[in-house]
């Protein structure tokens, strides 16, 4: 099986979770701006009322 049969397989069987998302989010701004992760992961989890108005599609 060639490995990108196998990531879409992979993919298929796990969904994303809200935690693993916030997780990749983090851990790419880290690597960008050298803040910690969990600096990052407990900013992102601060509720903000930026865009409380705009509702997103499910």
């Amino acid at each position: 099986m060639t490995k990108l049969v196998q990531l879409k397989t992979y993919a298929r069987c796990r969904p994303v979770t809200a935690k693993a998302l916030l997780r990749a989010v983090a851990s790419s701004t880290a690597i960008e701006t050298g803040q910690s992760i969990q600096q990052l992961e407990n900013k992102l989890k601060q509720p903000s009322g930026k865009f409380a108005s705009l509702k997103l599609a499910r």
